[in-house]
């Protein structure tokens, strides 16, 4: 693949945030941005210097969208393979079909892992109620039943605390799914990092997470952890993007129980925990994620100072967020999403907060989450106006 530098066009399948914050960062960089989406209101519609109004499992349609681009990639790994096939004929495609084949249902992903001897929980897939029975005598309780595909931030999954759960956990799931042991975690971790065309790695320090109802909450880098158990976690998460021959930023989620590390999810794409890196990385991932796809040398990923970020989710709109309240911390940067519409549990911004440890950076963040969630006034920006 040639290098692709400023001017070419790339396309990104998914105008969600994350879309967004690539789209920006690219524009910055002097690239134009083609984007698809089913959504005419999703952020980054009207920001794309061409944007395709349809489903993600329309092939002729993404095929028209890299017929004009130079590369294409993409923002959700929720982008059927076989129309990745379709796009990948036409343009270069990263990352790969065979990357969310191997990704995009919960199975095959831990069918993945376990045939590269990669850290994970029990699991067993699960086709109905009798298969269940007999999955949870092979992973024990408690356990964790998964749609196997189309679940995220918690969703499509229940909780299996006794056998006698096991019915009311299947009628809530209800899809081919796989149990999972549930694992007593000490903490939430997620290494970012990307590979390049050519098999460079770059990598930011370990991230520790926290989660809210399946909803990542917080995220603090660098992690609280040992050294040590940071370089394994490092190694492990090299294993798997190696494995997985995925060009690209990727994050691998994993839980840390008794200093052991067991991979949660992986998901091939910028990732939520981060989003960190925009603003307190040398790097940040966008910028990273572009550089790996256009072939070019990858960028410094050092963290400039600790960092915390907290999500900023629709609950908060009732009553109308208090900006001015958070805005006058100067070390305060706020990200909002461009989300016409506010409902409890969706994603519309967050804050990043920089100190001198990631302790203290998590402390204010969450001081600044507070006086959200506790604000009765009513602002009058156009986010505000529109986020019903």
């Amino acid at each position: 693949m040639k290098r692709l530098l400023p001017g070419a066009t790339i396309g990104v399948l998914g105008g969600g945030q994350l879309g967004r914050m690539l789209l920006y960062e690219a524009h910055r960089m002097g690239y134009e941005v083609h984007i698809l989406d089913p959504d005419p209101d999703c952020p980054s519609a009207k920001r794309a210097d061409h944007y395709i109004e349809a489903p993600f499992a329309d092939a002729a349609a993404a095929v028209r969208l890299a017929e004009g681009c130079d590369v294409v990639t993409l923002e959700t790994e929720h982008i059927p393979a076989d129309v990745l096939d379709e796009v990948a004929r036409v343009a270069p495609l990263h990352p790969g079909a065979d990357v969310l084949r191997n990704i995009q249902d919960r199975l095959a992903q831990r069918r993945f892992l376990a045939e590269h001897d990669l850290p994970q929980p029990r699991f067993a897939a699960v086709d109905g109620p009798d298969s269940l029975r007999e999955a949870l005598a092979e992973v024990g309780h408690p356990a964790v039943l998964k749609s196997r595909r189309g679940g995220y931030d918690g969703k499509g999954q229940a909780r299996i605390r006794s056998p006698e759960e096991a019915q009311q956990a299947w009628a809530e799931v209800g899809v081919p799914a796989v149990l999972e042991a549930f694992v007593p975690f000490d903490k939430e971790v997620s290494v970012l990092l990307a590979r390049g065309v050519d098999g460079t790695i770059a990598i930011w320090p370990l991230a520790e997470n926290v989660h809210r109802d399946g909803v990542l909450h917080t995220t603090r880098a660098p992690a609280a952890v040992p050294i040590e158990l940071a370089k394994e976690a490092e190694h492990i998460a090299i294993r798997t993007i190696e494995a997985l021959g995925h060009v690209g930023v990727a994050a691998v989620e994993m839980f840390v129980a008794d200093d052991t590390l067991l991979i949660n999810e992986v998901a091939p794409r910028t990732h939520n925990s981060g989003h960190y890196t925009l603003g307190a990385a040398t790097t940040s991932q966008f910028e990273q994620h572009l550089r790996a796809v256009c072939g070019l040398a990858l960028g410094d990923p050092t963290l400039t100072r600790p960092a915390a970020m907290v999500n900023l989710l629709g609950d908060l709109w009732t009553g109308g967020p208090d900006w001015e309240g958070v805005l006058r911390h100067p070390d305060a940067r706020l990200h909002l999403y461009g989300k016409r519409h506010a409902r409890p549990g969706r994603k519309m911004g967050h804050i990043l907060v920089m100190a001198d440890d990631s302790g203290r950076a998590l402390e204010r963040a969450e001081a600044m989450h507070d006086i959200l969630a506790t604000a009765g006034t009513q602002t009058t920006g156009p986010e505000a106006k529109t986020a019903r």
